[in-house]
């Protein structure tokens, strides 16, 4: 039997966000070679690593502060970085993200068990199997199970961020499809400042996003790539696509 296509909170914000670029990252494999490594993935990977290993019950080297911060040393990425000294900056803001996070987590976590970390869930959605891999998920004294995802992106984040991040509401359907009795909620931490923000749907709103969702993977699977005209976008100065996009076609304004 044929293996169904899979789709992740990845996949569907690029292509949200532009269809060609989605056809350059994921349809055709010609756009691979122009991908470039970004400074900013290797230091949110980086960060995530170490909250990974932090997090996990059963990694008994990474507890303190000081574990912590020699398992970023560890495992820091140098990818992607325009120089020296902007890696170094780089490296000393990741230290002092870590060193203000373990801190705080040793107090504020009371009351709540991480079930497991970096977990890959999938769901079939008819057409095509929904997959994602979740930061970390809590389990609270009260049954109610919150799927944590850490932003090193950003500054704030409010409760309406979270409802509106696609990423987040997948992890929430994923997550219900492991656990139907148990309440979901979702929580983005903002790394750089420790601000966060939750947001749990209610089951009307999981429903209506479940049906859009397939909606939307059908329309994703059966677009003809081929033949997009791109169209100038704000995004378009700073992809890695566009020498390919001019090569292929004439811009659309």
């Amino acid at each position: 039997m044929e293996k169904k296509p899979t789709l992740s909170p990845s996949k569907i914000t690029t292509y949200l966000a532009c269809p060609v670029k989605y056809r350059w990252t994921h349809v055709d494999a010609r756009g691979r070679w122009y991908m470039k490594a970004k400074s900013y993935f290797s230091f949110g990977a980086s960060l995530h690593k170490v909250l990974e290993r932090f997090h996990d019950s059963g990694d008994t080297g990474v507890e303190t502060t000081h574990q912590a911060l020699a398992a970023l040393e560890e495992n820091w990425l140098e990818a992607g970085f325009s120089s020296a000294d902007e890696m170094a900056d780089a490296y000393g803001e990741g230290k002092a993200i870590i060193e203000r996070y373990v801190e705080e987590a040793q107090i504020a976590r009371a009351g709540a068990d991480t079930l497991f970390v970096e977990k890959f869930l999938k769901r079939d959605m008819g057409d095509f199997v929904l997959v994602g891999r979740l930061d970390r998920v809590d389990e609270h004294e009260d049954g109610t199970l919150e799927v944590v995802d850490y932003k090193s992106g950003r500054a704030t984040v409010k409760p309406e961020d979270v409802a509106q991040d696609i990423a987040m509401s997948c992890y929430q359907l994923l997550l219900k499809e492991q656990y139907p009795d148990r309440n979901i909620k979702a929580t983005i931490v903002s790394l750089r400042t420790g601000d966060q923000a939750s947001y749990t749907m209610a089951p009307e709103e999981m429903d209506e996003f479940e049906f859009s969702l397939k909606e939307l993977g059908r329309t994703m699977l059966c677009h003809n790539y081929f033949e997009l005209v791109p169209i100038k976008k704000g995004l378009c100065l700073d992809c890695d696509f566009l020498p390919l996009c001019k090569k292929h076609h004439e811009f659309e304004d």
